[in-house]
């Protein structure tokens, strides 16, 4: 044991440290240099880390920077940034359409979006119209649509080339075009035909037929489709971009791999989000009030159901005998329990409600393992607490010797572990039951939040809890109380 540990600190040590490429782009650009030599040292560095430094740097030393790199890197830096905003105001409006215009389409609408509209009709004035086409086609589609999600750079080729023109195609595009590990072949009519890998069109002698390298049976999805729908089918594939039709099948788009990471990513945080009970994900720099209604819709509606609950709460003590207000003291422990199983459930159902397969004799398969997980944890939970609670309330307080009922503290104890056990299982099935319904009538399971279970399982609970206590103690009297 000691060896393998010595063994993983000189693990630990043996790694080097990294270097930190944004104090080195930080310290250079602090330097006075020409305008020459910054271009020659900053070409060794990533877009992405010159993107991380500009909020650290002046106007001036940005202005600079942006001279010594060129409009095609800047491009490529701007797409790295969340907030381009304040960068775009230092440049003249002439810069940024050129900046947007090398771009790809995607990216530049990203930028668009967060200038006000009187800026972003003054730039797109200014731009190329192939450009500014592009941006409308995706803009065209709603944004839960995968068209919105969709890049044009890409290569299309003629499946009627030879090896030699599907070259020059390949050579002369690529400078604008530089998604090119997959090329796309096209009919006559620029309807999708199949792929091409590049390694086997470099590899491919002059007088072999293109078709022979061309893969027809290539995934591809419609820019109608939803994200949801055909998000399954992108992460099922490991290929670097998958093409993007109309509803005649041409070719207008394609989904790349880091499309598809970005999409992933939002569908995660739009799910997070819902499960949190809130009606759009929050963004960490937006306005207070902008948060406050994405918050408060499900806010009001479990408002509503909390008085409920606190309503039947106030219905039950009329009916509880004085001698039993014990049970008040772990009404918190029921109510807990059962919330934080219909979210462990609610969480596992949204996860396998993903999958396309999830139908029929799965899902009644599916339940039934709920209901079993929810009963053995019930009963651990219960058993658990008959002992713990029955000890506590017998040396731990006066209750037994006050009321002279030696097994007082076991009773109530035993009537909490039958309530556990009861709400476990409800709460697992409610966890479970309610997505797949949402799932059912075309509703977003999500939405089934975690709020919006906990509230519902508080609502069964008490039901449940007082509904057995009531039972055990005063309709059969299996369990003694004090007259009081």
């Amino acid at each position: 044991m000691n060896e393998e540990k010595n063994n993983l600190e000189e693990t630990v040590v043996d790694v080097p440290e990294k270097r930190d490429y944004e104090q080195e782009l930080l310290l250079l650009l602090s330097q006075n240099n020409s305008i020459k030599t910054l271009k020659e040292l900053l070409g060794d560095y990533h877009e992405n880390d010159i993107a991380s430094v500009l909020p650290s740097l002046t106007k001036e030393q940005r202005i600079k920077l942006y001279k010594a790199i060129g409009v095609d890197r800047v491009s490529d830096v701007f797409a790295y940034l969340d907030d381009v905003e304040e960068f775009i105001e230092e440049l003249d409006v002439e810069k940024v359409a050129d900046i947007l215009e090398n771009m790809d389409a995607d990216d530049a609408i990203d930028v668009l979006e967060e200038l006000d509209v009187e800026k972003k009709e003054e730039i797109i004035s200014l731009m190329e119209e192939e450009s500014v086409a592009d941006i409308q086609l995706i803009e065209s589609y709603e944004d839960d649509e995968i068209g919105s999600k969709m890049t044009t750079n890409y290569i299309a080729i003629s499946k009627d080339f030879t090896i030699k023109q599907a070259m020059r195609t390949v050579i002369r595009e690529a400078e604008e075009n530089d998604n090119i590990s997959t090329l796309y072949a096209v009919n006559e009519d620029g309807t999708f035909y199949g792929a091409i890998q590049l390694k086997d069109l470099i590899r491919a002698r002059d007088v072999t037929p293109l078709d022979d390298i061309i893969t027809t049976s290539y995934p591809y999805v419609y820019a109608k489709e939803t994200v949801e729908t055909c998000l399954e089918q992108l992460k099922d594939y490991s290929e670097d971009s998958i093409p993007v039709l109309n509803k005649n099948n041409v070719l207008i788009g394609v989904i790349t791999a880091s499309d598809i990471v970005e999409v992933v990513d939002e569908e995660l945080g739009e799910d997070y989000a819902k499960l949190a009970g809130l009606t759009e994900e929050e963004d960490v720099n937006e306005p207070v009030f902008k948060s406050v209604r994405k918050r408060i819709p499900w806010l009001l509606i479990l408002l509503g159901l909390g008085l409920l609950v606190s309503s039947i709460i106030s219905k039950f003590q009329e009916n509880i005998p004085i001698g039993l207000l014990v049970l008040y003291s772990f009404q918190s422990l029921i109510l807990g329990m059962s919330g934080n199983t219909g979210t462990q459930s609610l969480g596992v159902t949204i996860r396998v409600l993903s999958d396309e397969e999830f139908k029929g004799g799965k899902k009644l398969k599916f339940v039934l393992k709920e209901m079993r997980v929810g009963f053995l944890n019930g009963l651990i939970l219960g058993l658990l607490s008959f002992i713990l609670i029955g000890l506590y309330v017998t040396y731990l307080t006066d209750y037994p010797s006050v009321y002279q009922i030696p097994l007082y503290g076991f009773e109530i104890s035993a009537c909490i572990a039958f309530s556990l056990l009861a709400t476990t299982l409800i709460a697992s099935l409610v966890g479970t039951l309610i997505p797949m319904f949402f799932k059912k009538i075309g509703v977003d399971p999500a939405v089934a939040s975690g709020p919006l279970i906990t509230t519902l399982n508080d609502l069964i609970s008490v039901f449940t809890y007082y509904g057995i206590s009531l039972l055990l103690f005063v309709q059969i009297g299996l369990f003694t109380y004090p007259a009081i």
